[in-house]
């Protein structure tokens, strides 16, 4: 079985930062086509029922300098405990309490050994529909690339 906890680096949650990056940032309709794809029903129960609320998101001009206030975006977040002790957490963009609870099951169930299965049924579909849209839009971006050079005048 492979080990979803650690990562290569030596990160204990580099591999968990990754599954939750992608639940987190893949679109609702998405993660409940691929969740319904994986076709179990999990028993659970709350935690942290879903809840809508807001975080201040902080920006840096150009990556560097000072922090500053961009403003606020809504989230929703919960976490629960599936029937074996394991704890699932989400917080995603938005008001979609499906999709928090979703993620949540995700979390839960890629710590224990439907890891796997979980891999491949909700997130290697997630991933690479995100990879094909990050590839189209740096497409997009290479077709609109200007490249500049300069002529030798021969004064030298």
């Amino acid at each position: 079985m492979k080990d979803f906890v650690s990562d290569p680096n030596g990160d204990p949650n580099g591999a968990r930062k990754g599954w939750m990056s992608t639940l987190a940032k893949a679109p609702a309709e998405a993660l409940l086509a691929a969740w319904q794809g994986y076709g179990q029903q999990v028993p659970f129960s709350w935690l942290r029922a879903p809840e809508v609320g807001a975080v201040m998101v902080r920006g840096r001009a150009g990556a560097v300098g000072a922090a500053f206030n961009l403003g606020e975006m809504s989230v929703t977040r919960c976490s629960l405990k599936l029937e074996d002790g394991r704890v699932g957490h989400a917080v995603v963009q938005g008001r979609d309490r499906k999709k928090a609870e979703i993620a949540a099951l995700v979390d839960a169930l890629m710590q224990g050994a439907e890891g796997e299965a979980v891999e491949a049924a909700v997130l290697a579909p997630l991933r690479a529909t995100a990879a094909e849209k990050a590839g189209a839009r740096a497409e997009k971006a290479a077709a609109t690339k200007v490249e500049f050079f300069t002529m030798v005048r021969g004064e030298n």
